[in-house]
């Protein structure tokens, strides 16, 4: 039952592995196999900006479960009961979104421990995360290989940052280029040379804090740019964009540029 517990998302991090991932808008468990064959280290399971349902969720755990690669959920908030599903279904790395400040990050700490350390309810009797009362000590070891990410995406968040970095139980910070960069001033516009600036100062801010520093980047060159700049959890790509950019390029194939009339901004 060892593997049911262990995180090895989690323990490449801690031995300084830069680790590749692929964003998963799909919200298939079909599509989420295909990635899963794929060899990425990590798979994103959107529940904040994908139409995803707990049970929905659910089924994705369950198609990457037979596969190399980790999952992990992006719950649509971090709050203590949405929390409590998503860690009952089996996820053991979450990435949650819109932190802002070292208030809310001990909150969100909280809620995914087992008292006395944290509130989480206590129901593995009865959840896939601990199969069902058959991994006798569960509740022991779950903080321990428990994967926390937090997003840090908007001005305020950034004001935070060195306090967000001091909580304990926080083990990576990813940085939300879409968001920020709006809340920064400059919508849909995550390539302007002064919010580039800022997500360079604030990755290089992450990892000397000593945690791991996290990038979502469709673009190629702006995910080797994150990486320069120190993220070790680097998204390279979403795969609902992935798909229609691939379908459109097949269709102009024969049909010409005029064929696909889609424009994409930054994701």
């Amino acid at each position: 039952m060892d593997a049911i517990l262990s995180n090895p998302f989690k323990a490449g991090l801690r031995r300084g592995e830069t680790q590749f991932g692929l964003w998963l808008s799909s919200t298939t468990s079909y599509m989420a196999e295909i990635a899963a064959t794929s060899g990425y280290d990590w798979l994103l399971i959107d529940g904040e900006h994908a139409p995803n349902t707990i049970q929905d969720l659910y089924h994705q755990l369950q198609a990457i479960a037979p596969y190399r690669s980790q999952p992990v959920v992006r719950p649509v908030e971090g709050s203590r009961s949405l929390i409590k599903q998503v860690l009952d279904i089996g996820a053991r790395t979450l990435l949650v979104p819109m932190v802002d400040t070292a208030q809310q990050a001990r909150e969100v700490v909280a809620a995914t421990r087992y008292p006395p350390q944290g509130v989480r309810g206590v129901g593995a009797s009865v959840a896939r995360a601990a199969r069902w009362g058959r991994v006798a000590d569960y509740m022991a070891r779950a903080n321990e290989e428990l994967c926390l990410l937090i997003q840090v995406e908007s001005k305020t968040a950034l004001e935070n940052l060195d306090q967000i970095l001091e909580v304990e139980g926080i083990d990576g910070v990813f940085i939300g280029p879409a968001d920020l960069s709006a809340s920064l001033g400059y919508p849909d516009n995550a390539g302007h040379p002064e919010v580039q600036r800022i997500i360079e100062q604030s990755i290089r801010r992450i990892r000397a804090a000593g945690k791991a520093a996290g990038f979502l980047a469709v673009d190629p060159q702006m995910a080797r740019r994150s990486l320069e700049w120190g993220a070790n959890f680097v998204a390279v790509g979403v795969d609902t964009m992935l798909y229609t950019e691939a379908l459109d390029a097949r269709l102009a194939l024969f049909k010409g540029t005029e064929a696909s009339g889609n424009t994409r901004g930054s994701y």
